[in-house]
């Protein structure tokens, strides 16, 4: 069994052995993870998780011991170990979800410097108290994207964290450090209305919402010849007024048709992507590209683009482009350096040119504009992605 009640004067504790392994790269199989545990002690069994139709691995899996003890000493030694170029990540296996799931003990840390790894991480917030689950997210490339996850055993030692590390120099980098709140619960200030009457425009939107708070922006989506096709966002300045907005205002009918208003989610609409943040539609070009988090599960997320190649690529340099990024929002900033990058990967990989776009989009725009001005950086970052997606059997061919 993976755990077992141990009773020590009449109390009862929860003795476990079986290990989740993290990290994997996706050449580890089973043997492999044997040969590497059982340096620890005697072993129930060993499972590489693996895509029930291709058979790849997903890039985790579980080691059981049939010593509780065994698996403590496991943790604490082989955990970050680099097994086949990857660092491994070790934590105790916990079958029960609502764990994970309920946010006790969970930290967020962003404003990381990128030079810090899981370990590093992991061996600064270990001292106030056992930690159950620590994570840095990475780009496709396996780079720190400058935050990350860690829960503790015990809320009161997240708690101690926040109260004494908020604000402090990271490798002279001040961070941000705040309990973990789940996406549902998170505060917003974008609100999505929809089946309103093709009649309406913004002025109209914005006279309703507005008893509610102060609004940014209003936008009603138009097709091609400019008609409004019944639907929009609304961007409060307070997320508060936002939320009230929503309870009030959804469900309430207004010539006859009942009003649908909610939190602005990211949705694709034809060929565009837009995430409730006022992004006017751009019908002649742009080019969506959106998250597909099943295509590389085994080492990264991949970005696959959304839709065919842009009808229409618009001309501009690259000072142009520069200066155009910083009077956009991100998703316009994103859109804008896919458009002019597109094209210049297509040329270098056809078949691919969708996905190792995605893939380099999950770059920082200074390395982008870096691409976009040296073809010989271009092609190199191209042939890496190639060999990720060979590596994973995801190879158009």
């Amino acid at each position: 069994m993976a755990h077992v009640l141990q009773v020590e004067n009449g109390v009862g504790q929860m003795v476990r052995s079986s290990l989740y392994v993290g990290d994997l790269h996706p050449s580890v199989n089973e043997l492999q993870l044997f040969q590497l545990f059982s340096q620890m002690g005697p072993l129930i069994s060993v499972r590489v998780c693996r895509d029930l139709s291709s058979g790849r691995s997903l890039g985790y899996g579980y080691v059981n011991f049939s010593n509780p003890q065994d698996a403590s000493r496991a943790l604490n030694v082989m955990n970050f170990r680099v097994v086949n170029g990857k660092p491994i990540r070790i934590m105790y296996s916990n079958r029960d979800p609502s764990i994970r799931k309920s946010g006790i003990g969970n930290i967020f840390i962003k404003n990381l410097d990128k030079g810090i790894d899981c370990k590093a991480l992991h061996e600064t917030f270990s001292n106030f108290g056992n930690i159950l689950s620590c994570k840095i997210a990475t780009d496709v490339w396996g780079q720190s994207k400058g935050y990350g996850f860690v829960q503790f055993e015990i809320e009161e030692a997240a708690q101690c964290v926040v109260e004494k590390l908020n604000g402090m120099l990271f490798n002279d980098k001040q961070v941000f450090i705040g309990p973990f709140v789940r996406k549902e619960k998170r505060k917003f200030n974008n609100v999505y209305v929809k089946n309103f009457s093709r009649s309406l425009n913004e002025d109209d939107l914005s006279n309703i919402f507005g008893e509610y708070g102060s609004i940014t922006s209003v936008v009603v989506m138009r097709d091609e010849k400019g008609k409004s096709k019944g639907f929009g966002f609304v961007n409060f300045e307070d997320a508060d007024d936002a939320s009230r907005a929503v309870d009030g205002v959804n469900g309430k009918k207004f010539d006859e048709k009942e009003w649908y208003v909610g939190k602005a989610q990211k949705k694709c609409v034809g060929q565009q992507l837009y995430y409730g943040a006022m992004i006017p539609p751009q019908p002649r070009f742009g080019f969506g590209f959106g998250y597909n988090q099943q295509l590389l599960r085994a080492r990264t997320r991949l970005v696959q683009q959304n839709g065919q190649p842009p009808l229409m690529q618009p001309q501009m340099s690259s000072g142009c482009l520069g200066s155009g990024l910083g009077n956009s929002t991100a998703e316009q900033q994103r859109r804008l350096v896919g458009n002019k990058l597109y094209p210049l990967v297509e040329q270098l990989e056809q078949k691919n040119a969708p996905k190792v776009t995605g893939m380099l989009l999950e770059m920082d725009h200074t390395q982008l504009l870096h691409l976009l001005n040296s073809p010989h950086a271009l092609k190199a970052k191209v042939a890496e992605a190639i060999d990720v997606l060979r590596n994973d059997n995801l190879l158009v061919s």
